[in-house]
């Protein structure tokens, strides 16, 4: 199996919260991390999300900005609010032009925007980047 891009390592054991309430995206997003070594998390919206992310602790989250109950945005401050969660790195999925202030950015620490449409090999990449990062400063 081809790995990632750092020397074809797998990220073998890494969990990956996928949150978006089109099932669709979350099934896509699902095959393409399993089929290069992650465990995936799913949910719906941002309040079953906040829940998995306490009880699993996840590598790294993947939110769609806009869902129902609780938003992306919502699930971010919630997440940076808890000290289980604080640090887990945010990838934040946005179907429009997401318009956050850089002080809004910088305060909710997420580690990158993808708008959709986006590709799997695009979001997997920067997963990739951003665990990679967290290993070299030593993070989890």
């Amino acid at each position: 199996m081809q790995g990632g891009i750092y020397g074809g390592r797998i990220m073998n054991g890494k969990k990956v919260l996928v949150v978006d309430n089109e099932i669709h995206i979350v099934h896509v997003v699902s095959i393409k991390l399993r089929n290069n070594g992650y465990e995936v998390i799913a949910a719906e919206n941002g309040a079953e999300a906040f829940e998995l992310a306490r009880e699993k602790k996840p590598d790294i989250i993947v939110t769609d900005c806009q869902m129902p109950i609780m938003t992306g945005t919502e699930l971010v401050r919630k997440l940076r609010e808890n000290e289980e969660t604080r640090k887990i790195p945010v990838i934040m999925l946005t179907a429009r032009s997401l318009v956050l202030e850089d002080e809004q950015k910088d305060e909710m620490q997420i580690s990158a925007f993808l708008s959709k449409p986006f590709s799997p090999k695009e979001l997997l990449r920067t997963i990739e980047d951003i665990l990679y990062q967290r290993e070299l400063v030593g993070g989890k």
